[in-house]
């Protein structure tokens, strides 16, 4: 009977992990769709969610960061991030540029005033923590709202589709082509023909999600699409490697376990958190709009 209770408890884990997709990406989808009503509530509660683990994992390590402060700071960030705010009064500075610096005085003056013990330490792991997460993440409500509210749907569903094209051609092409690692001390399980195999299914979907995209929004050619699916399956990769390298540093396997059957959000998350960013520099940069 030792099997039977073996392959129910594989049966319920797969359950679970399936029922969390499908109520993520219904939730995902509904956020883009609506916009900003939705998507910076949604923004809000995952910084925080993502934060608050981040710190859990430093707590690992005897790090210490100010707590409140970090979430406070980081709701302001993504409030800032949002571009229907009236633009700053001083040319070429956004309201999200200003949250940063005053966080970051923040930061400054209160180890100043109070600074207890390691309060360099503090300091450092407290900025990193608002650029990793809330920093990044603002770019969801800068990339929705490139170009107004119809084509910036479309641009941050693009590197969506592409970063789920780019984890899907890892997967199959690192199970079975995969020999030589790509990061073995970070990321074992990880392959250079995985990582090829995840740049060319991104490459195809990209290419053609922009072929029928083009009837409407825009239309690129194949060489910006090229350019883009090696920009964000790179970005993506890149992610994911980040956070294997901070769970590795910190002595942590999941980030958390906030998504049942998924680990932290953290998890679901760091392969976006570089490629929304890059496919908005790189729409920004080339003009690709």
């Amino acid at each position: 009977m030792a099997w039977l209770a073996v392959s129910w408890s594989v049966v319920d884990t797969l359950g679970t992990r399936v029922l969390t997709s499908i109520i993520g990406f219904t939730a995902v989808v509904l956020a883009i769709w609506a916009g900003w009503p939705l998507l910076l509530p949604a923004l809000l509660v995952v910084s925080t969610l993502a934060l608050r683990e981040y710190v859990h994992m430093l707590s690992r390590r005897d790090l210490d960061v100010r707590r409140k402060s970090l979430y406070l700071l980081g709701v302001l960030l993504i409030i800032a991030s949002y571009p229907g705010w009236t633009a700053f009064p001083l040319s070429g500075v956004s309201w999200r540029e200003v949250a940063l610096g005053v966080a970051v005085g923040y930061f400054l003056v209160v180890e100043v005033i109070s600074p207890g013990e390691r309060p360099l330490e503090r300091i450092v792991y407290s900025v990193f923590g608002l650029l990793y997460i809330p920093w990044l993440l603002g770019y969801f409500l800068m990339l929705r709202y490139l170009q107004g509210a119809d084509s910036g749907l479309v641009y941050l569903i693009l590197p969506l589709i592409a970063t789920f094209a780019s984890d899907v051609g890892g997967f199959f092409f690192g199970y079975f082509f995969g020999r030589r690692k790509l990061a073995p001390e970070v990321s074992p399980a990880k392959t250079i023909e995985g990582a090829f195999g995840g740049l060319l299914l991104s490459f195809v979907i990209v290419f053609a999600v922009s072929r029928v995209v083009g009837l409407w929004a825009f239309s690129w050619s194949i060489y910006d699409s090229l350019l883009f699916s090696l920009l964000v399956s790179s970005a993506s990769q890149l992610g994911d490697l980040a956070e294997s390298l901070i769970k590795r540093s910190l002595g942590a396997k999941d980030s958390g376990a906030t998504l049942p059957g998924h680990g932290g959000i953290l998890d679901r998350l760091d392969s976006l958190l570089f490629a929304v960013p890059i496919t908005y520099l790189f729409l920004t940069v080339v003009g690709l709009f």
